[in-house]
């Protein structure tokens, strides 16, 4: 990779983050006053100070009318973006590199989605023509592979595999039912899970991510600016992200159990931070559990497990609230929900809360390193992006 990294360069100094589900009463600029007034509260701003912004959505609204007629903003610049569920990490990543280019001094990125309001379940829209290569299936047909690939790889027996997804989603419905924004609070059982209606393949229902509104800002600063605005800011260590070629899903040699672009998005985040050992370097991860099986393929191709060793580690309580790498300790995309163009920033907020002490009930003793993952498609055909922030600024 060509990307030699911002370390400490900038920092985030407010964050709002909406309640996450099915909003009927709220509308897509309901959702995004809410949480750029909370994020400008937080960093005691008002919205004369932002010199620019940036929007992450997929279908919820084009151009950066769609943020300046929700703010009432006057004279400003709005850049909105889409990155498919990688949207609200795109926003992010847009706001930090105009304030490391000396182009503002304030920048706010924001992310929102109104799914709910399609009248649907799941994502419905138009994709464009293409040249034919693309597979046509479902997310969760799709993200379905991930399973049987990861037991032929492995040779990991179909029984302890649902096991394994069974407790990776118990997991993130007790850290869920902790949070009062999550769209999902209350606990499940792995025989709940095992026994929930199918879906694609060996996914039920409960093997699958919500399907949400919700909205999510951060504030972002020159980190020489931060301590103006809060005594606990998070500083920016790394930004990553990867787009595939979109023909590994044409390879015969192509195996499911791994996503090659989460692999290369993660090393380079990892060499722009300087970490060396995620699995004990890193406090907490927020990851794209967007089915059961995404998330314990991401727990080899970010590094916290070895390879076919990932599954033993789930099991063992490794990635639970208590245990040595807490994983999507807010619940993740399985239980707080997945708004497309909010979710990457819900992952940096929950850093945000868990560096300032304020993750009440789910409060993790200490944290000092974060990592948010988001991916954008599905295996085969997707863009991956991985964050690194701190609550210090590194020694240099």
């Amino acid at each position: 990779m060509s990307s030699h990294g911002i370390s400490d360069k900038v920092a985030i100094v407010g964050m709002g983050c909406t309640r996450f589900g099915e909003l009927w009463d709220r509308s897509t600029s309901d959702l995004l006053v809410e949480a750029a007034t909370d994020c400008l509260k937080s960093a005691n701003a008002s919205l004369d100070d932002v010199d620019a912004f940036w929007l992450g959505t997929m279908d919820s609204g084009y151009s950066g009318l769609t943020l300046s007629t929700a703010l009432k903003s006057r004279g400003k610049p709005v850049t909105r973006v889409e990155n498919m569920c990688a949207s609200g990490s795109e926003s992010l990543r847009g706001a930090v590199y105009a304030v490391a280019s000396g182009a503002y001094d304030v920048v706010m990125a924001t992310g929102v989605e109104k799914l709910k309001d399609s009248g649907f379940s799941g994502l419905v829209r138009n994709d464009p023509p293409d040249d034919g290569t693309s597979v046509e299936t479902t997310a969760p047909a799709a993200f379905s592979y991930l399973a049987p690939a990861y037991e032929q790889a492995y040779d990991v027996d179909p029984t302890m595999m649902r096991k394994t997804l069974s407790h990776i989603a118990v997991k993130n419905h007790a850290n869920g039912a902790l949070n009062p924004r999550a769209q999902f609070r209350t606990p499940v059982t792995a025989e709940a899970v095992s026994r929930s209606p199918l879906v694609a393949g060996s996914l039920g229902v409960l093997d699958c991510s919500g399907v949400a509104d919700g909205a999510a800002a951060a504030l972002v600063v020159r980190a020489e600016d931060a301590y103006k605005y809060t005594d606990t800011p998070m500083f920016v260590k790394a930004l990553s992200v990867v787009a595939g070629n979109g023909y590994s899903i044409l390879d015969d040699d192509a195996s499911f159990a791994s996503v090659p672009e989460v692999v290369t998005c993660a090393a380079d985040a990892y060499r722009q931070a300087g970490i060396t050992d995620p699995r004990r370097e890193i406090s907490l991860a927020e990851v794209h559990d967007c089915f059961t099986p995404t998330e314990l393929v991401l727990m080899e191709d970010l590094g916290f497990s070895e390879r076919g060793h990932g599954w033993l580690d789930v099991l063992d309580g490794v990635f639970d609230a208590d245990g040595a790498l807490p994983v999507n300790i807010d619940g993740g995309l399985k239980s707080f929900g997945h708004p497309i163009g909010a979710t990457g920033l819900r992952m940096m907020f929950e850093c945000w809360l868990q560096f300032r002490g304020e993750a009440g009930p789910r409060q993790l003793k200490d944290p000092k390193i974060g990592l948010t993952h988001n991916l954008g498609g599905r295996p085969g055909r997707c863009v991956s992006f991985v964050g690194i922030v701190g609550k210090e600024l590194s020694d240099h």
